[in-house]
């Protein structure tokens, strides 16, 4: 068990460093390089890699070089990407991004698998059901991974803290923040004085390549491989379903009328994600408080999304999924109605913290409980359920980030307000159906069972 245990802790602490690094550069790309739009181009490049690697790269990868090596090669196109940033071009950043993307499916993939069998073999030894020590395994993981946002946006704003910025309350420069901005470079547009210097911006990237480069050495030196033999079926499963089957499972389910009904509300999920990432850091928080509090802010979000994740997927057994479904509508709703109306002010300090946390509540209720309906939903055919859930929530990361530099503020909100209310209706209408085909059936279910599962589609 202390073996099993250290293994575990090992992958989790090597995940912890690695998007600590990944997560608060994700979360300034759109301010540190708000150019001709490369950050959030950057970003959009990452998850249409991300498509093309889930359907082919990881059941190839883990039968060459196995588990661990398969985590600690991918971890290095993390570090790849962290130092694309020291030089941030368009010639650096998108193939590190493309390298990015390659290699996020492989390591999320190679996690679970190792994860898995690791928690088989001791269940076989131990004589306990594989299944609650694979549930330990992985509670205990996401309980240390899910710190990384509050880490990575930490050390950013620590760094860029050390920035000497005068704020000058000029109501010509705030008249460019908010929904309706002036579609110029948001560091020259904040009230600070001044953005963080290169040295700044070298320091907090070396941080965060060193932290990659550690989470390396961490697996590399004290993760256990796992025996070809032991890891076997699951790898054999991963390359029956390789590429071409994959790709054909996917799309066949799509002749499932509830999985079209769903591909809305799963695209809903990577356009208000994109969103906060792209949008409400660059055009509310640096242009009118400085590059330097996106990390304070971002850590309301991660902070409230960890906390709702946990108590949403315990009471959604009592509550039921539909009202958890309309909670997040209309605090989303709600959200993105004020962000069209409020102009932001350094004075109203409370407010942008109040919005992301807002924010991270509803982002919790979308993650937790449409992994979790997918799960219920389709149970003979899990894959290609999550396989779908995958593509289109990435999809929707790829077209938000794609339009991100060629619209307003206020437009954008307006999408992300459209898209919402068509998910709601399919969603609505996806009820009817279950209601309607199970008559007294109560759809209090199993959301809780699921309420982590699939995590790897944040990267």
């Amino acid at each position: 068990m202390e073996r099993n245990l250290k293994n575990v802790l090992v992958i989790s602490f090597g995940f912890l460093l690695l998007f600590t690094a990944y997560g608060g550069l994700q979360s300034l790309q759109s301010s540190l390089h708000s150019e001709e739009g490369l950050g959030v181009a950057s970003l959009s490049v990452i998850y249409a890699a991300l498509i093309l690697s889930s359907m082919f790269l990881p059941p190839i990868l883990i039968k060459k070089l196995g588990c661990k090596w398969t985590i600690a090669g991918s971890m290095c196109c993390y570090i790849a990407y962290s130092l694309g940033n020291f030089y941030a071009s368009w010639y650096t950043l998108i193939p590190t991004s493309i390298i990015l993307g390659l290699g996020g499916a492989p390591l999320w993939s190679a996690k679970c698998t190792y994860l898995t069998t690791a928690g088989n073999l001791y269940a076989q030894k131990a004589g306990k059901i594989g299944r609650d020590v694979i549930n330990q395994y992985f509670g205990l993981f996401f309980l240390i991974f899910q710190s990384s946002g509050v880490w990575g946006n930490l050390i950013s704003s620590l760094i860029f803290g050390q920035t000497t910025t005068t704020v000058a309350e000029v109501s010509e420069d705030l008249m460019c923040c908010g929904a309706y901005d002036c579609m110029t470079n948001a560091t020259t547009n904040s009230t600070a004085s001044s953005g963080p210097s290169k040295t700044l911006i070298y320091i907090l990237l070396g941080v965060y390549t060193g932290s990659g480069v550690i989470a390396v050495l961490l697996i590399a030196l004290f993760l256990d491989q796992i025996k070809a033999n032991h890891a076997e079926s699951e790898t054999e499963k991963m390359q029956t379903q390789s590429f071409w089957s994959t790709f054909l499972a996917t799309f066949q389910h799509l002749k499932d009328k509830r999985q079209c009904l769903l591909i809305p509300l799963t695209m809903y999920s990577g356009f208000e994600q994109a969103f906060l990432a792209g949008d409400y850091t660059k055009s509310y928080v640096t242009c009118a408080l400085g590059i330097h509090f996106v990390g304070y802010v971002m850590i309301s979000f991660s902070a409230a999304n960890s906390f709702c994740s946990l108590i949403f997927g315990k009471i959604s057994q009592f509550t039921g999924r539909k009202a958890l479904f309309a909670l997040a509508a209309v605090t989303n709703l709600a959200c993105i109605i004020a962000l069209l109306l409020w102009k932001p002010h350094p004075n109203q300090l409370a407010v942008f913290f109040i919005f992301a946390a807002l924010w991270g509540l509803a982002d919790a209720i979308w993650q937790t409980q449409t992994n979790a309906l997918y799960g219920v939903l389709f149970e003979k055919h899990k894959e290609a359920a999550f396989a779908n859930y995958r593509l289109w929530e990435s999809l929707g990361f790829v077209i938000a980030f794609g339009y991100n530099t060629f619209l307003h503020v206020y437009i954008k909100l307006y999408i992300v307000m459209a898209v919402l209310v068509v998910s709601i209706v399919m969603y609505g209408a996806l009820e009817y159906l279950e209601a309607k085909n199970l008559p007294g059936t109560p759809t209090t279910v199993k959301e809780e069972i699921t309420g982590s599962v699939d995590q790897q589609t944040r990267l």
